[in-house]
């Protein structure tokens, strides 16, 4: 009998928290906006965290609530935000492509202070008196923005300098976070002129570690009819809003530092 009457209550204790369970479930349930899943799965899935939101979910959901525009989405096809805007309701903006570009060209070409043995990663190396290169500009040759990248974008060249492949290019910012020496930045492809060069040093300082340095001779200065490009505190720099890429600073560089894009 006391075996019947322990199995009721505890019958009834179930019976009643169950009840209980399902009615805080609705009470409590968070409505979840339905465009949300849509726009989720319309976005690349990559994760990148380049629009400032924790992954693509995080995105979506600042994108539902209007903290966010459709083309805050570094990596995303032209296609797939034509998509997410029609879900939103909203007007899309129309963008430029940008490619990331490597201010760098010295590579193996530039002298070694001295024999670095340590973990083969740039930021690694860099904490050890700036890297192994003479020049305290120069791209260190380790590859880490290779292992950034999360679209097999970046490769290394027998020079042991990052090329950039524009076609895979999505633009996420990762190699320009990740690089400790801030070579690369985000360039339009209407601009296909830059310069590989990051030193500020003196044209003479340059010319003994590196044969492909800016120099700042300002031979590009005088060359370009549009005043688009000049020598500032050692380093020619590129005004992409007056550049029309004519390429006559790209003729007169002695150095080979302003290059146009592959």
């Amino acid at each position: 009998m006391e075996i019947l009457i322990a199995i009721l209550v505890l019958g009834i204790l179930g019976l009643t928290f169950g009840i209980g369970l399902a009615i805080a479930s609705k009470k409590l349930a968070v409505q979840i906006n339905p465009k949300l899943d849509q726009v989720q799965h319309l976005l690349p899935g990559s994760n990148c965290g380049a629009c400032g939101n924790p992954g693509c979910f995080g995105f979506a959901e600042s994108l539902i609530s209007g903290k966010s525009a459709v083309e805050g989405c570094r990596v995303c096809n032209d296609e797939s935000r034509e998509e997410i805007a029609k879900v939103l309701g909203l007007a899309l903006a129309k963008q430029n492509k940008k490619i990331a570009a490597l201010h760098c060209n010295g590579g193996l070409r530039v002298k070694d202070k001295y024999l670095y043995n340590g973990v083969n990663d740039c930021i690694a190396a860099n904490l050890v008196l700036g890297g192994q290169k003479c020049c305290v500009f120069a791209c260190l040759g380790f590859g880490t923005c290779v292992k950034a990248c999360l679209f097999g974008a970046i490769t290394m060249s027998p020079e042991a300098l990052p090329v950039v492949d524009k076609v895979k290019c999505r633009a996420c910012n990762k190699c320009v976070l990740v690089c400790p020496k801030k070579l690369f930045s985000l360039v339009s492809v209407t601009y296909p002129v830059y310069v590989a060069c990051s030193s500020h040093d003196l044209g003479k300082d340059v010319k003994n570690v590196c044969p492909v340095g800016c120099i700042a001779c300002k031979l590009c200065e005088k060359a370009c009819k549009f005043d688009a490009i000049h020598v500032i505190d050692n380093l020619a720099v590129i005004d992409y809003h007056k550049c029309t890429s004519c390429q006559a600073c790209v003729k007169v560089c002695p150095a080979k530092t302003i290059r146009v894009r592959a």
